[in-house]
């Protein structure tokens, strides 16, 4: 592997001209530009906001959009790195049989394409707190622990990365494997506490009778762990009301989120020793 790496990093001058071309391949022609990465997630969080205002929750949050939209982004980043990233050997191809370079520079390009939208986006969320605060004063809607922010954003980048090698990879011979990858996402974003609390977790009715053992499973959920720990160190806690009772917003457990960056970058290392693995069979396939 570290004779991959070696070459991979003399061919760095062409994964930057990949991902240029990935940035610019996406919004060609296209009025908008950048601001599409937004308006997606903005009116599906809004969406999100109103079901949950009006038919979720006693009482919710003033900017429960906000804390929405927290852990939306990065979930969005990690759904959109993987389905980009399985077609992507299979479109260059023909480029593949022809010419020879670190072919992971492709799912690379790909999901590095998509982190520089999610940071793009994080500044913008960063603003629209400000004009929030601006327009309605109150409590400062950022904390110290946002400090912490860099870390999370690394974990996802490998975790993302990770899981498009392993899906670029074998999409490239079993086609299936995008579909299933679409299914699988679709339900992780109902386990995965984005357009609710995790409070809401640890107090149901099936935890309690399952003596916490429920709350603990679901938090060895990376992308669970990772959705609390963006809402937790971006925002500061809400007042939630569950059942018409005032709940206690649970501290970040940072204990998740190691386990987290543990799972994430051993996804990433096997991710990695898959791809090179499979990568010289490529042009075999008809």
């Amino acid at each position: 592997m570290l004779g991959e790496l070696k070459e991979l990093w003399k061919f760095r001058e062409l994964l930057v001209t990949m991902v240029q071309r990935e940035l610019k391949i996406r919004y060609k022609n296209s009025a908008l530009g950048f601001l599409w990465s937004l308006i997606n997630p903005v009116v599906t969080v809004l969406v999100l906001s109103f079901v949950l205002k009006n038919f979720m929750y006693d009482n919710p949050p003033a900017n429960i959009s906000a804390y929405v939209l927290a852990a939306y982004l990065p979930f969005i980043f990690f759904q959109l790195s993987l389905m980009d990233s399985a077609q992507t050997i299979l479109t260059a191809m023909p480029i593949i049989k022809k010419i020879y370079f670190p072919r992971e520079i492709l799912p690379i390009a790909s999901v590095i394409s998509n982190f520089i939208h999610l940071v793009l986006a994080m500044g913008v969320f960063f603003l629209y707190l400000l004009a929030v605060y601006i327009v309605f004063p109150g409590d400062w809607p950022l904390q110290i622990n946002t400090l912490f922010l860099p870390i999370l954003l690394f974990i996802s980048f490998c975790l993302s990365l990770g899981f498009s090698f392993y899906i670029s990879a074998l999409n490239t011979f079993y086609e299936d494997i995008k579909y299933v990858v679409g299914i699988v996402l679709w339900l992780m974003f109902f386990i995965t506490p984005v357009m609710y609390f995790e409070e809401r977790v640890a107090n149901s009715d099936v935890n309690l009778h399952s003596r916490g053992w429920v709350y603990m499973i679901y938090n060895f959920n990376p992308l669970a762990a990772l959705a609390n720990a963006y809402r937790k160190t971006i925002l500061a806690p809400p007042h939630v009301k569950i059942n018409g009772v005032e709940t206690k917003f649970l501290p970040l457990n940072w204990t998740y989120v190691w386990i987290a960056a543990g799972v994430s970058m051993t996804i990433l290392v096997t991710g990695y020793a898959t791809f090179n693995r499979l990568k010289w069979r490529f042009v075999e396939r008809p």
